[in-house]
């Protein structure tokens, strides 16, 4: 039977007794209130995780701290943006819509980074005139863009380049290449990179301020920051040679791996910020330039773990496999419209019974959506109680990430609510669609 396990759910999340509760609501209780399926965030849990990363940034490079950018994408609300406001951190957007959010509570604009591949020039000229800090630049076309419309706001807009280092790394390796071949920024190795500094460094209406790299998602250990950290220093070390002065920001991105099974560890902020100024501060040495200032995007090491979906089980059945072995699918509420991750990464989960004691054996479990489609699968293999039932709640955690802010109303299913769990108190911060919502597009 998966057992509820502390190191992957929220930091107030508890199993008493014979319930799950979240910062001290029960989960049958947010189920009620609430319906399911239903987006738990544990706010306290937020606000501790984002200044564990701003305080290891500062404890790790100290003078040479930058800024701890909240990576939007994974999850932006208005409250989670006053949240992150409140931090004392910035935050990342990459679209007009997340910018928007900013815009709507008032997001201190000096502490705004716009990234994305293609911003359409309606989004570049809501950055520049909201007065963002810094916009990286993703393509040559998007240099003649930029420039242009800061140009005709009378402004001069700080830009990073996004460097491409021929480094690729993911769950649980890395991997240094010498070519790049995906749709992000400019290619270390093909000289793109140096390129772009030089026709940056033309435009008037731009003033370059330093590099960025982004090198993969879920990442556990820091090698790949590493060699990544150290070939974007190698190019800050021919900025200098060539131009007889230093860009003073390097913005090394985000990735920092999380726990969603039992026997993961989610990274610890200090200690890989810890290593990764090591490599920074040696490389800089050998290279005869000063330590930048480093900034980071923490998104899902942020948001994710603090986040618990509840879902509703609606059926049961059991279908015996080839040798007698029988599965037993367990159908809930939400699915692929909520979670795409399973389907379209092969992202795995944990679950729990989270409104009562299992009772007997466990039995061979597989987690589904009712979407109709075969993919719509949460959990491909998992030991439940197989005394689950319609009616009971199971409860996954670790899925602050991308799961809401990736949801779709396939079959149109409205997307959940999210709630608010603080010191026994529950509160919706992003309304449940209705169907009304559905049809309000509809002419």
């Amino acid at each position: 039977m998966s057992a509820f396990d502390p190191s992957v759910f929220s930091l107030n999340s508890r199993f008493e007794v014979d319930h799950l509760t979240i910062a001290g609501v029960s989960a049958a209780q947010l189920a009620a209130e609430f319906g399911t399926p239903l987006f738990v965030v544990d706010e306290a849990d937020f606000k501790e995780r984002a200044g564990q990363w701003k305080s290891a940034l500062e404890t790790a490079f100290g003078e040479n701290a930058g800024t701890v950018y909240y990576a939007a994408k994974s999850f932006i609300s208005k409250e989670i943006a006053r949240w992150v406001d409140g931090a004392g951190i910035g935050l990342d957007v990459c679209t007009g819509g997340e910018l928007a959010v900013a815009e709507a509570i008032n997001f201190p604009a000096h502490n705004i980074e716009v990234h994305g591949n293609n911003k359409s020039e309606e989004e570049i000229q809501r950055a520049i005139t909201f007065g963002v800090n810094t916009i990286v630049i993703d393509s040559f076309t998007e240099i003649e863009r930029v420039s242009r419309i800061a140009a005709a706001l009378g402004k001069v807009q700080r830009v990073f380049i996004r460097v491409t280092p021929g480094v690729e790394a993911h769950t649980h390796e890395f991997i240094s290449t010498a070519h790049e071949d995906v749709k992000f920024g400019f290619s270390l190795a093909s000289g793109a990179a140096w390129d772009a500094i030089a026709a940056i460094r033309s435009e008037p209406a731009l003033q370059l301020v330093g590099l960025h790299s982004h090198i993969g998602s879920q990442i556990f250990q820091s090698e790949g920051f590493a060699v990544a950290a150290a070939k974007l220093i190698g190019l800050l070390a021919r900025y200098r040679e060539a131009y007889g002065t230093q860009l003073p920001e390097l913005d090394l991105g985000g990735g920092y791996g999380i726990a969603h099974l039992t026997g993961e560890v989610t990274l610890n902020p200090l200690q890989v910020l810890t290593e990764l100024a090591a490599v920074v501060k040696s490389a800089c040495a050998a290279a005869e330039i000063s330590i930048p200032r480093i900034s980071i995007e923490p998104g899902r090491a942020i948001v994710g773990p603090t986040t618990t979906t509840l879902y509703t089980v609606g059926t049961t059945k059991e279908v015996e496999l080839d040798g007698g072995v029988v599965r037993r699918y367990i159908a809930i509420d939400g699915g692929m419209s909520d979670n795409i991750r399973p389907a379209l990464y092969g992202a795995q989960y944990m679950a729990i019974l989270a409104n009562r004691l299992p009772l007997g054996p466990t039995a061979n479990s597989r987690i589904v959506g009712k979407h109709c489609e075969s993919g719509d699968i949460v959990i491909r293999e998992i030991a439940l109680s197989a005394d689950i039932a319609p009616g009971d709640l199971l409860a996954i955690p670790a899925t602050g990430a991308y799961g809401r802010s990736m949801a779709s109303n396939y079959n149109h299913v409205p997307r959940p609510a999210v709630v608010a769990v603080i010191a026994g108190e529950a509160r919706v911060i992003v309304r449940r669609e209705a169907i009304a919502d559905l049809l309000a597009l509809e002419i």
